[in-house]
């Protein structure tokens, strides 16, 4: 378990002044018929979260409804790209994702992520930087066997192989979500399945209409 955190280290700038925009996402959900959200996909690697959360982008997408994914392998090409699999260097991962995240959810736009985010407590934190029902937390919950199974990049082989450290599942830890606003079992249900379970839960939750 981590015990080092920066998450909540001031900004190092001074004299800086928090600017109210001109157009907020209230305004911008007027327009485009629909709230925005932070989906934020969890579990194993191998467990769905990127297949999923382009599935369901696209039948937003489709819908009419602005969408935005972030995955984890293309965040670390670029913004995260200076960040290895430390514990610290995934809180360090998570905060700049969650903030990012935040940066979308004021656009207007369903953001969804997809990423391992392993620790609880960081979790958390991302949902801490919004308000109430902006933040949906979706466990992607397929064991670890089926993980395995569908490893393409062999990288739970090498891991346990010893030849990745701090791997999760194998050699780090992975906290499941306590209380999220969706439990799938990707490694049984058909994708169109849980893409319809998604769906389902934003209509619930009010954030889109329901789609025809």
């Amino acid at each position: 378990m981590k015990t080092i955190s920066n998450g909540d280290t001031p900004p190092k700038a001074k004299n800086i002044v928090w600017h109210q925009a001109s157009v907020d996402r209230f305004k911008r959900a007027e327009v485009r018929g629909h709230k925005s959200a932070i989906i934020w996909f969890t579990g194993l690697s191998g467990s769905g979260k990127s297949t999923l959360a382009n599935a369901v982008n696209m039948a937003l997408f489709q819908a009419g409804i602005s969408t935005y994914v972030l995955d984890g392998d293309n965040i670390r090409h670029g913004l995260c790209k200076d960040l290895g699999f430390s514990d610290f260097d995934r809180e360090e991962n998570i905060r700049r994702i969650g903030e990012v995240a935040k940066l979308f959810l004021d656009a207007g736009i369903v953001v969804l992520t997809a990423f391992v985010s392993p620790f609880r407590e960081d979790r958390n934190k991302a949902r801490e930087l919004v308000g109430e029902g902006d933040f949906l937390e979706i466990f992607c919950a397929a064991d670890l066997k089926v993980c395995e199974q569908r490893d393409t990049k062999g990288l739970y082989a090498k891991a346990r192989l010893g030849e990745i450290k701090d791997f999760t599942g194998i050699s780090s830890p992975y906290e499941k979500p306590e209380s999220p606003e969706l439990i799938i079992n990707t490694g049984e249900e058909d994708l169109d399945d849980c893409v319809n379970s998604v769906i389902e839960k934003l209509v619930e939750m009010k954030i889109i209409k329901p789609i025809s």
